[in-house]
């Protein structure tokens, strides 16, 4: 149970911003591994073509989340004392590196832009990103990090 909130910097009417903004690129990279694996299987070109502007769509609103998980970092020595918070940041780091390293490998034709690198560019960074996403919910659900109270 959380016994304190810490209130974040980026906020809109008091919720966080990055939390707003950080389901679009979790779910833009998953889907993209989707249809990575869909057009490993098929054949079908559409597919890769949907994980070009996934991986894109997710990269822009990636960029956004971390400008505005950056801001409440900056802004708090509270949630910057918090050991786990340097580490989900960091991983997300790492996601949006392989995301963006992914979207050049994409950007090639056909079966190579997918077939072996594109693949397994997808499947990391999602794997780094269950990891970095549980680390994000233990700021919120164990410190209290963008939690308002209303009492």
């Amino acid at each position: 149970m959380v016994s304190r909130s810490l209130n974040t910097t980026a906020a809109i009417m008091g919720r966080p911003i990055h939390a707003m903004l950080v389901s679009f690129p979790i779910v833009c990279f998953t889907l993209a591994l989707l249809t990575d694996l869909a057009y490993w299987q098929t054949g079908i070109l559409m597919w890769q073509h949907f994980s070009s502007w996934l991986l894109l769509a997710g990269l822009v609103m990636g960029g956004l989340a971390a400008i505005a998980g950056c801001i409440d970092l900056i802004g708090s020595a509270r949630i910057r004392a918090i050991s786990s918070v340097w580490v989900h940041a960091a991983g997300n780091v790492v996601v949006l590196a392989l995301a963006l390293v992914n979207s050049l490998v994409h950007a090639g034709d056909g079966w190579t832009a997918v077939v072996p690198w594109g693949l397994a560019l997808s499947a990391a960074t999602v794997l780094i990103m269950l990891v970095t996403s549980w680390l994000g919910s233990g700021l919120v659900h164990r410190h209290g990090v963008g939690v308002s109270r209303h009492d």
